[in-house]
């Protein structure tokens, strides 16, 4: 686990009605879900029955070259998807879309989510002589679709009944010969919706933003529950999932997770986190000269803060656009070297001031520190830190990668100990009954959230034991002694 919380991934599909070029429509759509991951990506392409696929570690703009895309050739279906493993090592056999071939066809799937019956789930296959090459969650999902196939009437059936065995955090997309499924977990832990373009090509998406990106027009969210089914004959809705348990979407979608731009269950992401920020400045007011925000999440939070305070906003940060998460940080030196490189305090409008400054989250602290003496060093006096989000003092089990209280600066030290440890004048957390009133649907009802990883109120059973790269763990300590 890095200083910033990581969400697990994106997906996206493409249904048109007639042989195109959906393979260049997956690029874009998964290269404006590239902030959902940067570890791995996917593409399958359904011509006709015959999938054609390439996935490869490195970012989308780096693993489909032209050429790789001109490869997959044309179809009328295709699934795509970009990683962050939450479960299962960053390795080329973790990537998705995950493919299947059995005697009643093929399917590709591809998952955002986690599951928290995973370990359960995949010993009972081993135990009936399932085979497994991965280690993430996705292909025990992915064979327990195919077994149920290989009896149900369809493939949507299938994933009906597989649904009644999985728990936990699951938005799919999966591709058969002739359709293209869409599903939700009943909690609705994860962002899923879907449009369609002025040609009339269905398109499904973790966010609105990547619709967007290929012209396709919003229609609706799939609900907690659902089963979208795309095929010829036009849409069908599966709702036997719908309704069992209560709607508790990640809160942290919202305040750090998702893009800006996106829309999700009705709610702006850019206005919730403006609120965030409008409720900071009433929960922790102090006398400031200026507010900053670290970019690129904390800004629009900075601005709420401005705009409900009156203390004005300004850009006391510049974000070197050219260094991503795959910067090489070789050895300790540069790695503490890696936030100078990434940030530069703007001496011009910190000098001599009092500063507030807004971040989304604070988890090892490290950064934050950091942080705070870039401003101190280019000049400001006092620095005052406001995080958008509530302290994280408890392990995620449905897709971030907050998997135990070990390195959660909160579990171990109060609000002032911290604030001492980061270098700041004082420090305020945005509080668990503000962070749930962030969003809002367009009737002005607040939706609801899982806040399972800040107050322990966890919407499903928890796992008795999950952390990242459990069943690397497990195959590791199951090798013969001459092995090890």
């Amino acid at each position: 686990m890095g200083n910033k919380p990581h969400e697990e991934c994106g997906v996206f599909g493409v249904f048109a009605s007639e042989r195109t070029n959906v393979a260049a429509t997956v690029y874009y759509g998964l290269f404006a879900l590239q902030h959902r991951g940067q570890e791995s990506c996917g593409i399958v392409v359904n011509d006709d029955g015959i999938f054609n696929s390439y996935k490869d570690l490195g970012l989308v703009n780096d693993v489909f070259t032209s050429e790789r895309l001109e490869g997959l050739g044309y179809g009328n279906m295709a699934i795509g998807h970009v990683r962050y493993g939450t479960t299962g090592a960053n390795s080329r056999l973790n990537i998705q879309p995950i493919q299947v071939n059995h005697f009643k066809g093929r399917m590709a799937l591809a998952h955002n989510g986690n599951l928290v019956n995973t370990y359960e789930l995949r010993h009972e296959l081993e135990q009936q002589g399932s085979i497994f090459h991965t280690t993430s969650d996705t292909e025990v999902i992915s064979y327990l679709v195919t077994k149920e196939r290989l009896t149900a009437p369809s493939i949507e059936e299938a994933v009906n009944r597989a649904m009644n065995k999985i728990d936990g955090a699951y938005s799919l997309v999966i591709m058969s010969p002739a359709k293209l499924i869409a599903a939700r977990d009943e909690n609705g832990f994860r962002p899923l919706c879907y449009g369609i373009t002025p040609e009339g090509t269905y398109i499904v998406a973790s966010e609105s933003c990547a619709l967007d990106s290929v012209g396709a027009k919003f229609v609706r969210d799939i609900k907690p529950g659902e089963i979208l089914i795309f095929e010829k004959s036009g849409i069908r809705s599966i709702n036997d999932h719908c309704g069992k348990r209560p709607h508790k979407m990640c809160v942290f979608e919202y305040i750090y997770f998702a893009r800006p731009d996106s829309v999700i269950e009705g709610a702006s992401v850019h206005k919730a986190r403006l609120r965030a920020g409008a409720f900071l400045a009433l929960e922790h007011p102090v006398n400031a000269d200026i507010v900053v925000g670290v970019p690129d999440s904390g800004i629009d939070a900075a601005i709420g803060y401005s705009n409900q305070s009156g203390i004005p906003y300004g850009i006391g940060f510049i974000k070197n656009k050219y260094i991503g998460r795959t910067f090489i940080s070789p050895g300790q030196s540069a790695r503490e070297d890696k936030v100078k490189i990434k940030l530069n305090a703007v001496a011009s409008v910190v000098k001599g001031k009092r500063v507030i400054l807004i971040d989304d989250s604070i988890v090892r602290g490290t950064t934050s520190g950091r942080i705070v003496k870039l401003l101190r060093d280019a000049g400001a006096t006092e620095v005052h830190m406001r995080v958008s989000a509530p302290p994280f003092l408890n392990p995620c089990y449905y897709g971030t990668d907050i998997d135990s209280r070990e390195h959660l600066i909160a579990c171990h030290h109060t609000v002032e100990e911290i604030s001492k440890i980061i270098g700041a004048d004082s420090l305020g957390y945005l509080s668990i009954e503000c962070a749930k009133k962030l969003a809002q649907h367009e009737t002005g009802e607040p939706c609801d959230y899982c806040t399972a990883c800040f107050g322990g109120e966890y919407p499903t059973d928890v796992p008795t034991e999950m952390y990242k790269n459990k069943f690397d763990q497990k195959i590791s300590e199951n090798k013969p002694n001459a092995d090890k």
